[in-house]
């Protein structure tokens, strides 16, 4: 199982976290991408606690589209430093990760 990955992102806005979301699909960089609405997220930032509505964004992709993926989102994102985060996916409905699979390619 340890080939699947989650990938979480956050977006400042509905049009960016909707270009990611889009951008990675096409590019077949994950299967699947959720924008999840009212997040808050609270952080430290330049030594300055911060707090922003954001949008979380739940990417489902194999392994080998991590770094291309990466690179996509550092490149499209309008953060200075993007939450990037990849979580293996440990164990999953067999039907369901191969559609995983056959759906990732891995096109640039």
């Amino acid at each position: 199982m340890v080939e699947y990955r989650l990938v979480l992102v956050t977006a400042p806005d509905l049009e960016v976290a909707r270009h990611l979301v889009r951008g990675a699909l096409e590019r077949r960089f994950a299967a699947c991408g959720k924008i999840i609405s009212n997040v808050e997220s609270h952080y430290w930032w330049e030594n300055q606690l911060e707090c922003h509505p954001e949008f979380q964004l739940l990417f489902k992709t194999h392994s080998r589209c991590i770094y291309p993926l990466k690179a996509w989102i550092q490149a499209e994102h309008p953060y200075d430093t993007p939450e990037f985060i990849v979580i293996p996916v440990e164990s999953g409905l067999e039907k369901y990760l191969d559609w995983i699979n056959q759906e990732t390619k891995s096109k640039s």
